[in-house]
């Protein structure tokens, strides 16, 4: 724990029940870790550096890679449900009974299945450009989109077009991301299977096809606090779907970034760092 330095913070290993977990924990100690969950196809090398090391001033982060993921063994499971049991699983093996979560884009989806079925796990969640159960997401965006999205090689350069707006502003934040990617020397990740980009395809269309009610309803039963948040033009996962669940979670808040996509927390590592601290330092009454 005396690294505060994302790059330079080793990969380590927990096993339970099998399942040898890959994962990095680093930053200020603290009771209530933040535990981070990825995109689609993510592992832990698809996080912004800047991002976290912003985070790991005030708390313990960590990152880690779900069962079939990258540097973890096994196969990727098919339901975002047994994703969130995997979840729950590493977060047992490192012993906490309390914890925060960020989940991005299908972390976000994650996320929520903690919140249903393993809430006492979770004192507060972060839903960063993700939607309801029910919610329609990449199934309605443009071809174009979805072709970059399931290339069976993502290069660095295809999340100029699914993270960011086209702005200049945007588009020059994004290659600096790229650039700050592209840093890390120690334990470089493998890339996620073909397997891997199946099943949680799969989840993504059983999770669209939800029942859009029944998943409002479940989202109306969480008593947590939880900060929505996205880009103004998430082309991805529709801005709009934030707001759904910002209307729906009784704790909520949201905050929406401007000139930015799917992939605004990596436009505005600093800022939303900054946000994400207020939040999780701030006292709610239920």
């Amino acid at each position: 724990m005396a690294s505060f330095k994302y790059d330079s913070t080793p990969t380590q290993y927990v096993e339970f029940k099998g399942t040898n977990f890959a994962f990095r924990k680093f930053g200020k100690e603290s009771g209530v870790p933040l535990l981070l969950l990825i995109h689609f196809r993510g592992s832990m090398d698809n996080w912004d550096p800047k991002l976290l090391d912003a985070l790991a001033m005030d708390r313990t982060v960590i990152a880690f890679d779900n069962k079939g993921v990258a540097s973890t063994n096994g196969l990727t499971q098919e339901t975002y449900r047994e994703m969130a049991d995997g979840a729950a699983e590493f977060i047992q093996a490192l012993g906490y009974t309390k914890i925060d979560v960020l989940g991005f884009s299908i972390g976000g989806h994650i996320t929520q299945e903690l919140l249903f079925n393993h809430g006492d796990l979770i004192r507060k969640a972060i839903l960063a450009s993700t939607m309801p159960q029910g919610g329609k997401g990449l199934t309605n965006s443009k071809p174009e989109v979805i072709a970059l999205a399931i290339k069976p090689v993502i290069e660095l350069t295809d999340f100029l077009t699914l993270f960011f707006e086209q702005s200049t502003a945007s588009q020059k934040a994004g290659r600096a991301y790229i650039e700050r990617r592209k840093v890390r020397t120690l334990d470089v990740e493998p890339a996620t299977s073909v397997q891997t980009m199946q099943a949680q395809g799969k989840a993504r269309k059983a999770w669209a096809e939800m029942d859009e009610s029944q998943g409002l309803a479940n989202l109306r039963k969480v008593t947590q606090p939880v900060l929505v948040s996205n880009g103004s033009n998430d082309v991805m996962i529709p801005t709009a779907q934030s707001f759904s669940l910002y209307q729906n979670l009784p704790n909520a808040q949201l905050i929406l970034y401007p000139d930015s996509g799917h992939g605004f927390l990596f436009q505005y590592p600093e800022l939303v760092a900054e946000h994400i601290r207020i939040f999780l330092d701030q006292s709610f009454e239920n």
